[in-house]
This record gives structure tokens, sequence and C-alpha cells, in this order.
């Protein structure tokens, strides 16, 4: 079997701790892929750059804010668009604290922004939308994650 290329992307799901709350983003209708759908920042990992790396530069190129990492929430493989080999991309999802005062700048990248409860979440994006499920389980995640470990992670970080 061939040897293939695909991406490699991130997630990062912005949550407050101060209220709890999830940023979700609407993408521009400038966008070739998915255009006027709800998400949360994403985005490639550069040639040479590693995914925490890349966590902390998209969220500062679509919004101009700084996050803290707190843990993977998950990984995923789909393809961007149409199921060919250049719009392949294996994805790693994070859950990340903003710093406080997190004043959003939205880029062109997205048209609308709003913090939701999970509550909000589920009455915002219809059933079965990919992030629902991210949402809920950050929600588990942070749940059962010993504070231990969660500050572990905030100190030593995630890469190895």
């Amino acid at each position: 079997m061939p040897i293939g290329r695909f991406f490699a992307g991130i997630g990062a799901l912005l949550w407050r701790p101060s209220d709890g709350r999830y940023l979700v983003l609407k993408r521009s209708e400038a966008k070739d892929a998915g255009a006027g759908t709800w998400e949360c920042i994403s985005g490639r990992v550069d040639q040479g750059e590693g995914f925490v790396e890349a966590v902390h530069r998209e969220v500062h190129e679509e919004l101009g804010i700084g996050v803290q990492i707190d843990f993977v929430i998950g990984t995923e493989h789909f393809y961007r668009g149409e199921a060919k080999p250049e719009n392949e991309l294996l994805l790693v999802q994070f859950c990340c604290s903003v710093r406080e005062p997190a004043d959003v700048k939205l880029s062109w990248e997205h048209s609308e922004c709003r913090w939701v409860t999970v509550q909000e979440a589920e009455e915002l994006l219809p059933a079965g939308h990919w992030l629902r499920n991210v949402i809920r389980r950050a929600e588990v995640i942070r749940a059962l994650l010993p504070t231990e470990l969660l500050e572990y992670y905030r100190v030593q970080g995630l890469e190895l």
C-alpha cells in the first residue's frame, strides 16, 4: 500500500471559567468549507509546528486572545469537504480556558460568536452536530479529571 499524505489539525473548544460557558463561532460565508455553520476554533498544523503551538497560533489569529490548554478532548479523522486524499485531516481536539479578560476580536473567518452554556449549545446546534458531542465530552472530562492532573497538565503541558 503506498504511503499517503494528510493534514494534521487542531480544534480548540474555549471555556470561560468565570461562568462555565463555551465559545461557539459561526463560520463566515466567505469560507470555502462549512460556510455559515457553527464551530469552535479550528485549523491546520503548519509544517514544523506542534499541536500545542498550533492551538495558540490559531486562537490568536482567529480571536486575538490567549488561552491555557487544559486537556485533550479526543481525536478525529475526517475530510474537509469531499472525501478525497487532499481533504483528509487528522485532528486533535483540545479544551482550553480563556485568560480573563477575554476580549474576543473576530477575524474574517467568523461572522458571529456566542458564549453558551451546555443547555444553550444543545438548543443552538442541530441534533447530531459534532460540536454538541465535543461540548458534552468536555463537560464529562472536566467533571472526572482530578484537580491534581489538571494542574499537572497546566504546568507540564501536554506534549512529551
